[in-house]
């Protein structure tokens, strides 16, 4: 009975490791004001990490607006005319398969360049480690899901 209940905690700790390492975050680009006119989303982007797996979800009137992939070049011009990737459905789930900086620009009227409808984002391929800690949950709290992973291994095992 106690090689069941070990065999079980050591999964459940093991799937709520894994499934940390593993989620992506789906970004609404601009929150509840959604991809609109006059939007500074520059701003809304400067304290975000975007990783590998992670979804950019674009929420707009597709009467209005568009989505554009584009180069820098394109970007710093507000070029739409040559766009790398067009979107246009009013809710565009754009995931982030590659790392390295997109750009990304509205490119219906001058929306980019006299509306703030554009913003470039930095893709890692894995979050950056959190900064060092004096809390002393935190200092604990790894080392304890460590060592019960070792005692629940231990107990399979024995």
């Amino acid at each position: 009975m106690a090689s069941v209940v070990a065999r079980v905690a050591f999964f459940a700790i093991s799937m709520v490791l894994l499934s940390s390492f593993a989620s992506a975050t789906e970004y609404v680009v601009g929150d509840d004001k959604g991809w609109t006119l006059d939007y500074n989303y520059t701003h809304w982007a400067q304290d975000k990490v975007f990783v590998l797996g992670d979804v950019l979800v674009f929420k707009y009137n597709n009467n209005s607006h568009n989505v554009l992939k584009v180069n820098q070049t394109s970007y710093k011009e507000c070029n739409p005319s040559e766009p790398i990737g067009s979107y246009q459905t009013g809710y565009d789930q754009i995931p982030l398969q590659t790392t390295g900086k997109k750009w990304y620009i509205c490119g219906i009227g001058k929306h980019c360049a006299e509306h703030q409808m554009k913003f470039a984002i930095n893709v890692l391929d894995h979050a950056p480690a959190p900064a060092p800690s004096s809390s002393v949950s935190l200092l604990f709290s790894l080392p304890m899901v460590v060592a019960a992973s070792l005692i629940a291994a231990a107990a399979i095992f024995a």
